[in-house]
């Protein structure tokens, strides 16, 4: 590709772009200026501290939302836990499971004892 360009005539860029619209080239003619580096440094601080808060507070925000899954998953094993401790203490399932010792159901009710003194 033919360079159509004059000799020392420098390639339109967009930080050229803005290096002239702002102005920026007197800026940095006679050297940086030192007076704004406190500024400049205090800055930078602040927003090194407001990127590692939204790191920090996404890190927060997944950690939260898994064990809010934990908590879910324990509830329903809770639930069913319950649920079926529940039925092993129905007197039908207590006796299907001593049945097996020799263990049988009183077909009898039971009989009211009475002291009289």
């Amino acid at each position: 590709m033919a360079d159509n360009r004059i000799k020392g005539e420098k390639k339109k860029t967009l930080f050229t772009s803005v290096e002239h619209a702002f102005g920026m080239n007197s800026w940095l003619r006679d050297g940086l200026p030192v007076q704004y580096f406190s500024k400049i440094l205090f800055l930078f601080f602040i927003a090194l501290i407001y990127i590692w808060n939204s790191h920090y507070a996404e890190k927060s925000i997944r950690n939260i939302n898994k064990l809010e899954k934990e908590v879910e998953d324990l509830r329903a094993d809770y639930t069913t836990m319950k649920a079926e401790f529940m039925l092993s203490g129905k007197q039908s399932e207590v006796a299907k499971r001593v049945r097996p010792f020799g263990l049988v159901e009183s077909i009898e009710p039971p009989q009211k004892i009475v002291i009289t003194e």
